[in-house]
């Protein structure tokens, strides 16, 4: 059994441990089964103590905010990892630099960026995840990535050995990086500039006002599922699902998970959708497309067994 001796371990910094845990209570689209554990570790060094008991390094899942992950309905034979509010603190490394925890949200970063008069961060007002999260997929919107901010990230093997990465060193590219997926992000350093506070927050409430305008919220959504197939077509994703398939019709297929009519990009769990429902849908999607204009759909969300 994966949790032979876990129960047993003793944390000193208020972290939690807990077995066949809901894994629908921690992602937005409110979809999942259960966890074998749930481990939110409050401290390096109960992270480190963790992650030397437990030795199935092949199930281990990294979990931000759960804004662009679909869990699957049935049991995660593993851990799922989210890092405490130890994690998400932001302080200034110096006038135009700040260090941010991963579990800390992307917003926060901006609105901590804004008291600062530091200009950079604006487009993370838009992003709806973590640091952590953000970094990993070199996160990004209206022309501005995590590679333009990043100076370094810390992170943690699952050996428990801590190293900090240059940004230097970190191949970047759409969506995603070349860091390995057996790192645990603590933190990242990032850079902007000295700016006025008025100019700053005038570009912020435009990204929202457009996002609003653009983007379905205060729904039940995992945000962008599919990435811009910008090696295959100049076409953005979204032009190529309207083309492809009637929304109206789709929506009658899969239950409760549809496509917004607002952005059809953006999947939705109108009340009682399952996994499998979802992904029935995503691939309804990709075929579709692909029959229709012959680009293949690369997905944005993250998708769990």
């Amino acid at each position: 059994m994966i949790i032979d001796g876990l129960e047993n371990i003793e944390f000193s910094d208020n972290s939690r441990l807990n077995f066949d845990y809901d894994l629908s209570r921690l992602n937005w689209f409110n979809i999942g089964g259960k966890t074998k554990i749930y481990f939110v570790p409050n401290s390096l060094k109960d992270l480190s103590l963790f992650l030397s008991k437990y030795n199935n390094r092949d199930k281990i899942f990294i979990l931000g905010a759960g804004s662009n992950t679909l869990f699957d309905d049935s049991t995660y034979e593993g851990v799922v990892i989210r890092l405490g509010k130890n994690f998400n603190k932001i302080t200034k490394l110096n006038e135009n630099s700040i260090i941010s925890g991963s579990s800390c949200l992307d917003r926060k970063v901006s609105e901590f960026a804004l008291e600062n008069e530091i200009e950079g961060f604006e487009f993370l007002s838009c992003i709806p995840g973590s640091i952590g999260g953000g970094i990993r997929m070199n996160a990004g919107c209206y022309g501005k990535e995590f590679k333009d901010i990043l100076i370094s990230v810390q992170a943690m093997n699952f050996k428990g050995k801590v190293i900090t990465i240059p940004s230097k060193d970190i191949i970047f590219k759409y969506r995603e990086t070349n860091i390995p997926k057996d790192l645990i992000f603590l933190s990242g350093t990032f850079k902007g500039k000295l700016s006025k506070k008025d100019k700053i927050k005038k570009k912020i409430d435009d990204f929202k006002d457009r996002k609003e305008l653009a983007q379905p919220i205060r729904v039940k959504t995992s945000g962008s599922t599919f990435k811009n197939p910008i090696d295959q077509t100049d076409k953005k994703v979204w032009e190529l699902i309207n083309e492809s398939i009637d929304i109206k019709q789709a929506n009658k297929l899969f239950g409760d998970a549809v496509v917004s009519e607002k952005h059809c990009n953006f999947l939705i769990n109108k009340e009682k959708a399952s996994s499998y429902d979802m992904k029935n849908l995503i691939n309804f999607i990709r075929e579709n497309v692909y029959k229709k204009t012959g680009v293949k759909l690369e997905l944005e969300i993250i998708l769990t067994s």
